[in-house]
């Protein structure tokens, strides 16, 4: 059996190449660049960087950049950014054709969200993702088919 890459904690590394919505691929296959593990970005690169995956149609990608600002966030935003990496997530669900994953980790990131709709930090819109979110989930549970213009969700407001 092959042994698993380590860092120099020995903890075991995900070296993979990864396709663009996050699958592994075969050891020497050629993927795309990935996202380094221990990213460290302010709010505002965090964003940044995601919109442009999102924008990209790589919202796996998106989710390992907003689940490394989860992670070193402070507490009281600890669960906006966990919500944010699970709409990503999510996102990347529905992609992958599992729409059954999708719809339970869109509700869940919404849900955690929601809290921040009143006084949402660094000119997120989360209002409007609350409502992206929750338009791709209504389609879904009819049964229908989610638009293009419905896979990349709005993280910023929009200047006024």
């Amino acid at each position: 059996m092959e042994q698993r890459e380590r860092d120099g904690r020995g903890r075991p590394l995900n070296a993979r190449p990864r396709d663009g919505l996050g699958r592994p691929l075969a050891r020497g296959a050629e993927g795309v660049a990935r996202v380094p593990e221990e990213i460290l970005l302010t709010p505002a690169q965090a964003l940044a960087e995601a919109q442009r995956l999102l924008d990209a149609g790589m919202p796996f990608h998106a989710h390992e950049v907003l689940e490394g600002s989860w992670k070193t966030s402070p507490d009281p935003e600890r669960e906006l950014w966990q919500g944010l990496a699970q709409l990503a997530v999510g996102l990347t669900h529905l992609l992958r054709g599992n729409r059954v994953g999708a719809q339970s980790l869109l509700r869940r990131g919404r849900d955690r969200i929601r809290g921040f709709e009143l006084d949402p930090p660094y000119g997120l819109d989360v209002a409007g993702l609350v409502a992206w979110s929750e338009g791709v989930l209504d389609t879904l549970a009819v049964g229908g088919v989610v638009s293009p213009a419905q896979t990349a969700p709005r993280l910023l407001r929009a200047p006024e």
